[in-house]
């Protein structure tokens, strides 16, 4: 039967959202192939799939040349720093993951004839002047800025991709993703759902930035997931947005945690990072129409999902502080 199965590569398999997505195509029944350099995901997000015979795993970083031996039928590249801590770390490996790791995958998919999907994200958006944000936007981003390494190497993904579904024919897919929450964040990647968290369970005041006006929505990690697997198997090539579009501020987020965690602390502020974004509010009219989805989970269900699992961990991880990486 194994013979048989669908195989698909999903790159990025240890972050957040990888080893859902790797999670998921397993219970669909597929053979997976997880990838990753671990410099930001945590091999413990996959190693209850090692015992099994439809997964296995590549330790490779896809900035390199990428082989799969045998058939392969889709690629999911969701290989990339996700966070402000991370990318403004490490800003070339975040450039390069974005240009030459997608150039490598689609090149994978034309050789394979495999039908790929890139993980593109709402910052490609930048700081929008247009809300809700639609596919149609073309964004507002300031590509030398702190956050430019990574909006950019997302628009140039999207660019790439394209070009070689038009030029080469290359059967593609785009999703942008917009903040998403759940088990397997990690408590240190600087956003802000688990940076509250942490801040709560630690007994800190929660940080907010500005004047905590600015608006972020969030999408429950299952209804991503199903939103992605839709849009792989639908024959789709243009951008789709994909997120929860039930915005709220900083300030009325923070108070939510707070009541959550029963957390005896504030809300202090400090100054608005560079170029951060004001709004951010998903249009799923597209995703409506053409996928039939729209998020189930509440925040309110999904806060809590979270909150348990992340108060499940260690004392000693609620205190973890970032790693260091490579420079290169």
């Amino acid at each position: 039967m194994s013979t048989t199965r669908k195989r698909v590569l999903i790159t990025g398999a240890a972050g957040f959202l990888g080893s859902h997505l790797c999670d998921r195509f397993i219970a669909e029944g597929y053979h997976v192939i997880g990838m990753d350099n671990l410099i930001t995901g945590n091999i413990k997000n996959i190693e209850h799939l090692f015992k099994l015979e439809q997964f296995e795993y590549y330790h490779h970083d896809v900035s390199k040349f990428v082989h799969i031996p045998g058939q392969l039928d889709y690629i999911l590249h969701f290989a990339s720093p996700a966070s402000p801590i991370d990318y403004l770390k490490i800003p070339i490996q975040t450039l390069k993951v974005g240009s030459l790791g997608t150039h490598n995958l689609l090149g994978l998919a034309r050789a394979k004839k495999a039908r790929i999907l890139v993980a593109s994200t709402s910052e490609v958006y930048g700081d929008p002047l247009v809300h809700p944000q639609n596919e149609d936007y073309w964004g507002n981003v300031n590509p030398i800025g702190p956050r430019g390494v990574y909006d950019e190497a997302k628009r140039f993904q999207e660019a790439i991709t394209m070009a070689y579904h038009t030029y080469h024919g290359v059967e593609t897919r785009i999703v942008r993703i917009f903040n998403t929450y759940g088990p397997r964040m990690r408590l240190n990647d600087g956003r802000v759902l688990p940076t509250f968290i942490g801040q709560a369970l630690r007994g800190e005041d929660l940080t907010s930035f500005g004047d905590g006006s600015q608006t972020r929505s969030f999408c429950y990690v299952s209804d991503l997931v199903e939103g992605i697997y839709r849009l792989l198997l639908s024959d789709y090539a243009q951008p789709v947005n994909v997120g929860n579009p039930n915005e709220i501020t900083i300030n009325q987020f923070a108070e939510e945690i707070i009541k959550l965690t029963g957390a005896s602390v504030k809300i202090i502020y400090k100054p608005l990072p560079t170029d951060d974004p004001k709004q951010r509010q998903p249009d799923i009219t597209r995703a409506k129409a053409l996928l039939g989805w729209e998020p189930k989970i509440s925040r309110a269900e999904g806060l809590k999902i979270t909150y348990d699992y992340f108060k499940s961990l260690p004392a000693s991880e609620w205190d973890i502080t970032p790693k260091e990486f490579i420079k290169g």
